[in-house]
């Protein structure tokens, strides 16, 4: 696989993320992509960045373009990040998610995520609103 332009994924992610939170920087994904746990799943329109360490492995983020989004990208990205986290030795996989995106939130409970446990105020959205995080658990 190519490896990922910091730049095109910054763009994609905030076109994504417009209503659920602060889009990463170019900046910040390059410095995510540097380490040597981390990994991308992508496509023109949508990516998964996850990490692995040890037997378990974190979805970072998940993000598709908005025009794309109901064609399954998110779901197959999801399978990627999934399939390259066992391939790494992960034998869980935990993520978090805004309390208020229902669609992602869909989209990981029928892949077989389950809610663990939340996290108090832990997003903050553009306009300076605190959001409760889901953590989600998968044994892959």
């Amino acid at each position: 696989m190519q490896e990922p332009d910091p730049n095109e994924l910054a763009k994609l992610h905030a076109e994504a993320f417009k209503k659920h939170g602060r889009a990463w920087s170019a900046s910040e994904f390059g410095r995510l992509l540097a380490q040597k746990q981390v990994f991308c799943c992508a496509d023109a329109a949508s990516f998964a960045i996850g990490r692995a360490i040890a037997d378990e492995a974190e979805l970072l983020t998940l993000a598709t373009d908005p025009l794309q989004q109901r064609r399954g990208l998110g779901l197959k990205r999801l399978a990627e990040f999934e399939n390259e986290a066992k391939a790494r030795g992960a034998r869980s996989a935990f993520l978090e998610v805004a309390e208020n995106n229902r669609s992602a939130i869909s989209l990981y409970e029928r892949c077989v995520y389950i809610i663990k446990g939340r996290r108090n105020g832990y997003y903050l959205t553009p306009v300076g609103q605190r959001i409760n995080a889901l953590v989600m658990e998968k044994q892959l």
